[in-house]
């Protein structure tokens, strides 16, 4: 199997590619900025001029920076790669905190009580009616920038001021204390694999290890990991990581990255995190592989038994067994070649033809 990951060429990565070269055939690392995504009658996608390869999975991973590119990407790729752990859509509500936290709302999902204000001027009247301190994000930003805190509603207001200028949409948001402390769970699939709790080490409240946080490994109960499970699954994301905040009424979700930085888990952690993703992307492909080569060969035996003379064209994996080629089962029972009797091969690069041999 085949397989390519599509990133700006971050430690995280490549630690993620070295470990998917354990089970998959090959595997391509494909630097995001040398891809082109050509639309209208010749749509696809180049990679350094030349036209993409064909993969049976594609992890494609980038920050908030480039959402409409791995957004375009991922949509060109639906229906031809079997498998891709995060969807075109996915890109676009998970890199705004904005859509990301609306489908928080309509799947149920805790978090801190939220407001949502187009301008400066509309989100000075909702600062009447909030409870301080409070926090203020731009929809777009990660590794806690756009980010910023307000203790009461002159200091809010002052922010606005300088921030109205950018004409963007706010998002305010209830300050819960944890002590500078939050949960970073990443999930894989259906499980949580790795945890951490980030501490602030510094006045900044921020506690994101790139503002100065600093990372200790934590044993998540029950209710946390299902609420982490519940944001990957909301988000249509396999492979998520979903921050927490521990509040006095239980645990609020704050924010998701569908790009997350494995050095900081990898730490605290006794599990190879990259190598649980690398397993994770190789069984789904594999299922996946499985399951259409079943859908096809039925169809193929059904065929074959209405009517048997009939020629079939198959489209499958070759297994070699040293410097011999097995092939599958289904193509015995097309053929009917047995061990009993002799056969004229034809061998040239690229083809073999095989048939029965008579006198």
């Amino acid at each position: 199997m085949k397989a390519a990951l599509i990133s700006m060429g971050s430690t995280s990565s490549v630690m993620t590619a070295e470990a998917m070269k354990k089970y998959f055939t090959k595997v391509d690392m494909i630097q995001l900025k040398q891809i082109e995504v050509h639309l209208g009658k010749e749509a696809g996608i180049s990679y350094q001029g030349k036209e993409l390869d064909n993969y049976d999975c594609v992890y494609v991973k980038g920050s908030y920076r480039y959402a409409n590119l791995l957004c375009s990407i991922a949509s060109m790729l639906e229906g031809k790669v079997p498998y891709m752990p995060l969807p075109s859509s996915t890109f676009t509500t998970v890199h705004n905190k904005l859509l990301t936290h609306l489908i928080l709302q309509q799947q149920n999902i805790p978090m801190p009580r939220t407001y949502i204000s187009p301008s400066a001027a509309e989100a000075k009247e909702l600062l009447k009616l909030v409870n301080y301190p409070i926090v203020m994000k731009f929809p777009e930003g990660t590794q806690g920038k756009g980010v910023m805190f307000a203790d009461s509603i002159s200091s809010a207001s002052s922010l606005l001021d300088a921030l109205g200028v950018l004409n963007q949409p706010f998002i305010i948001q209830e300050y819960v204390e944890t002590g500078g402390e939050y949960i970073r769970a990443l999930v894989v699939g259906e499980k949580v694999v790795a945890a951490m709790k980030r501490k602030s080490q510094t006045e900044d409240k921020r506690a994101n290890l790139h503002a100065g946080g600093k990372g200790a490994a934590v044993q998540l109960n029950r209710d946390t990991i299902n609420i982490a499970l519940d944001t990957a699954k909301a988000l249509k994301a396999e492979i998520c990581g979903v921050d927490i905040l521990e509040g006095p009424s239980g645990p609020l979700v704050i924010e998701a990255n569908i790009s997350p930085g494995l050095q900081g888990l990898s730490e605290v952690s006794t599990i190879d995190i990259a190598d649980e993703i690398a397993k994770f992307l190789f069984r789904k492909t594999d299922a996946i592989l499985n399951a259409s080569h079943k859908v096809a060969t039925t169809k193929v035996l059904k065929e074959l038994s209405a009517d048997p003379d009939a020629g079939h064209e198959i489209i499958t994996h070759l297994t070699l067994r040293g410097e011999r080629i097995l092939l599958p089962e289904l193509i015995t029972k097309i053929t009917g070649f047995n061990d009993r009797r002799e056969y004229l091969v034809k061998a040239r690069k690229g083809k073999l033809n095989v048939e029965e041999f008579r006198i």
